[in-house]
């Protein structure tokens, strides 16, 4: 029985001998791997001009929502729906009946208090001239001259009411308060609107118009700087886009915001731009383009040439003996095709750009053309 278990082992171990010596003769004869063909490209280093992009919202520079000042019925309008007004142009009308005649009779009321007045101080005059005489009594010239006093203020009460009720006769008219544009009426005649409640309308300026964004506190200098040294003017360092279209006036920093943000560590920007043509409506959403040119001699290479896993970029360097490594890059900005890196190669180095998906660290690889 242990003959025949020796003799099993040794055929087993011959039989294994046999293909590992297959497998090895099998390699020799493929030999190493074939280079992987790829195009490169040299990493240049440029002075980089391109555009910072901020999401950014139209806001009027100026705007005033309008409304009553006094109860009652709408009894006119006189503009349309958004059209251009001049200040201190009639807008609306309310029903003033009321306040006209508590007006009247206000004036009536003061009549009677300054005929008052000139009767009281005739009496106290008179009252007065006899005291000198010893002719009258000293209460009685006590009296008049309380009457007169008395007189005097009720004049005064009744001059402070007709001012009040007539500034209500001036408010059933609505003025534009700006020159600007004019929203949809929120009222239409006969509505019955109520003081210091009832919004009627908007008024906004729109040229020119802003345009609010908010940058990281760690670009404030750099917006300061840019505000100062552009002593205000419209140049093409701020733009705004819609999409693919770029609109076609630049703007200026009109202000930044007193203080930052510090739950969001941001602060507000609001830039200036004309708007001849009202082509920029309040509201809009818009992206801001803020030129760049603090990036000097800075590293580029073509965006295709980077890899991403995990968040993390790398491209494939070309080395001696036409192998490639993966290098770790930190990233920039995207410009077109190209995108800047801040770290992890140099001017000069090759770089894959095509045939990348067939590479890791090692690969052999066989130049096929240079961009």
């Amino acid at each position: 029985m242990k003959l025949y278990q020796d003799i099993f082992y040794i055929f087993a171990a011959a039989i294994i001998f046999s293909s590992c010596s297959d497998k090895k003769n099998q390699q020799q004869q493929q030999g190493p791997p074939p280079a992987v063909p790829i195009t490169v490209a040299t990493v240049t280093s440029t002075n980089a001009v391109y555009y910072d992009q901020y999401p950014g919202t139209i806001n009027a520079l100026d705007q005033i929502n309008l409304t009553a000042q006094v109860s009652g019925y709408i009894t006119g309008i006189y503009f349309k729906d958004g059209q251009n007004v001049k200040k201190g142009q009639l807008l609306y009308t309310i029903d003033a009946q009321i306040y006209k005649a508590n007006y009247q009779q206000a004036i009536a009321n003061l009549q009677v208090q300054q005929a008052n007045l000139v009767k009281a101080e005739k009496d106290a005059a008179r009252y007065n001239e006899l005291a000198q005489h010893d002719a009258i009594a000293k209460q009685q010239v006590d009296y008049a001259n309380a009457t007169l006093d008395a007189t005097k203020k009720q004049v005064a009460a009744a001059q402070a009411n007709v001012a009040s009720v007539h500034s209500n006769v001036q408010f059933a008219n609505i003025y534009a308060p700006l020159t600007g544009t004019i929203g949809i009426s929120q009222v239409k005649k006969g509505t019955a609107v109520v003081a210091g409640q009832t919004v009627l309308n908007t008024v906004s300026t729109d040229n020119p118009i802003a345009v609010d964004f908010t940058v990281d506190q760690k670009d404030i200098y750099r917006f300061t700087e840019l505000q100062q040294n552009k002593n205000n003017v419209a140049d093409s360092t701020f733009t705004i886009a819609f999409g693919d279209d770029i609109y076609p006036y630049p703007g200026n920093i009109s202000v930044i915001d007193r203080a930052v943000d510090p739950q969001t560590g941001t602060i507000k920007v609001r830039l200036s731009f004309p708007n001849p043509k009202e082509m920029l409506k309040a509201g809009m959403n818009t992206t801001v383009r803020v030129k760049n040119t603090a990036s000097k001699n800075a590293t580029i290479i073509p965006h295709i040439a980077v890899n991403e896993q995990l968040g993390e970029f790398s491209v494939f360097v070309l080395g001696d003996s036409s192998k490639v490594h993966e290098q770790q890059v930190t990233l920039g900005t995207v410009i077109g095709d190209s995108i800047i890196v801040k770290s992890g190669l140099k001017p000069g180095e090759k770089i894959a750009v095509q045939g990348v998906q067939n590479l890791h660290n090692g690969t052999v690889v066989k130049v096929s053309a240079e961009q």
